[in-house]
């Protein structure tokens, strides 16, 4: 970058860059900051950002777009106030969209001109409001966590959710399909547990192999495996006293569920090639697209763990069932009005017809796949209004199969005790009614059972053996 800039209209006190610069001593931001940091690699940034919380990230175009992908997904989680704008020597619209979805500010072209230095800059300014932002947000909604609706199933989910945070409850557990806010709902959990002080770390089961998720989770020693070239802290270390999502918990290999199942029955973990049992502080969040007691009943998941995590299940709907469906046209609404695309402070509204339109798809994507239609329509909209022409919806796609609550719980009592009640009834009948079989597959012990057996009044037939017809029916109320 050779070009010479005039001094920036917008000065920054801390601007940091990652990925690699050919002339870095000419790099424009570097006279558009009281503070000019550079960072080469990921961990290098994340450690920048912890460090000087910056006003504006910037990802080169030399980061690979997997890479930034992950690298801005891990950003929003460390520094959620620090803006992210990404470089791109060949700008694509959907690379645009998918990059705006992860959480970027804005999406830019390289090499950097001086409007595109200003429009940048601009990025660290805070957007500006909508007259009257919680009237997206129903009551039982924290502050800091923005699940847009008022319907009654994004309100019996936020009650849940309250539910498990009021009761400290360790683990929990978040099913739903793709898009419908499970990450949104673990960060509820984790701030109005009152934890939102402490670190929230997230890791995707599905993107890694059972390796190197287990070093990812437990960190390693020096010298544990090839490569492992210096001791490395894990995911359970890094949370600290705050809360560990983990996504996709389907898609974990069996034998490291064996592994969290122990860590979550005693609350210790070694790293891979250590000695040294470590204290677990994080409250374990784990998150699945799939219906967990199905993949157990298929034998991809064990049911040891699945009862371990499932204390008190929260299942979020999708878009297209009749109790999720008011939300659509808020979601479309506040998507329009919190961009950051430049567009948006153009286009003011949706028209009817534009949203009978969203109405009426069935929307598998979910919540994710809404935004992206939106962000698309705000990419190639020439007015100031959306309407049904602008907004470009895949129609091909099959909605899936709606993933069921792992546990039902009646409507006129709603409590952890309901839930954890029920539970036992059914490790009790899918283990014949056999205390010790039934502690084992619930992870706690035999006397503890007993207790609980107790304070809930739940008498243990005298002659067992019903069989595994009557084992496997659902608990009724």
């Amino acid at each position: 970058m050779g070009e010479t800039f005039p001094a920036a209209q917008v000065r920054l006190t801390v601007v940091l860059t990652v990925g690699d610069e050919p002339d870095s001593a000419s790099c424009p931001f570097r006279g558009a900051a009281d503070r000019f940091v550079e960072a080469r690699t990921a961990e290098e940034a994340l450690r920048a950002i912890r460090a000087t919380r910056p006003e504006l990230v910037v990802v080169r175009e030399t980061v690979p777009r997997a890479g930034a992908l992950e690298f801005i997904h891990r950003a929003k989680q460390t520094a959620p106030g620090s803006p992210v704008v990404v470089l791109s020597a060949a700008p694509d619209v959907d690379e645009a969209v998918q990059f705006i979805q992860h959480g970027a500010k804005d999406y830019l072209p390289a090499p950097v001109t001086q409007a595109i230095l200003e429009r940048a800059l601009l990025a660290a300014r805070p957007h500006q409001p909508c007259a009257d932002p919680r009237r997206f947000f129903a009551p039982e909604c924290p502050l800091s966590v923005p699940i847009v609706g008022l319907s009654n199933g994004t309100r019996a989910c936020l009650r849940s959710i309250r539910q498990v945070a009021d009761n400290r409850c360790n683990p929990a557990v978040i099913v739903g399909e793709t898009g419908t806010g499970k990450e949104l709902a673990a960060l509820a959990i984790h701030t109005l547990s009152g934890r939102q002080r402490s670190d929230f770390v997230a890791v995707n089961c599905a993107t890694l192999t059972a390796n190197l998720l287990e070093s990812e989770l437990f960190g390693h020693v020096k010298g544990a495996f090839t490569g492992a070239d210096h001791d490395k802290e894990g995911l359970f270390e890094i949370a600290g006293n705050g809360s560990l999502l983990l996504d996709e918990i389907s898609e974990m290999p069996t034998a490291l569920q064996a592994k969290l199942l122990r860590v979550l029955q005693e609350q210790t973990f070694r790293r891979v090639g250590g000695r040294e049992a470590i204290p677990c502080r994080a409250t374990v969040i784990a998150s699945s697209n799939r219906d967990l007691m199905t993949e157990t009943e298929h034998g991809r998941f064990r049911r040891d763990l699945y009862y371990r995590l499932a204390v008190f299940p929260i299942c979020l709907p999708p878009l297209r069932v009749p109790e999720r469906r008011d939300d659509i046209p808020l979601l479309a609404e506040y998507f329009l009005h919190t961009s950051a695309l430049p567009s948006a402070d153009r286009v003011k509204a949706i028209t009817p017809a534009a949203q009978d339109k969203l109405l009426a798809h069935p929307w598998p994507g979910n919540v994710r796949e809404l935004k992206n239609v939106i962000d698309r329509a705000l990419m190639t909209t020439t007015g100031d209004t959306l309407t049904a022409e602008d907004l470009l919806i895949d129609t091909r796609q099959a909605p899936p199969t709606t993933t069921k609550t792992a546990l039902p719980v009646p409507d006129d009592d709603f409590s952890l005790e309901t839930a954890e009640r029920l539970f036992i009834k059914r490790a009790l009948r899918e283990t014949d009614w056999q205390r010790t079989r039934a502690a084992a597959l619930l992870g706690i012990t035999r006397a503890t059972l007993h207790a609980k057996l107790k304070r809930y009044q739940i008498t243990v037939p005298a002659a067992r053996g019903a069989g595994r017809s009557s084992r496997l029916q659902e608990v009724g109320v």
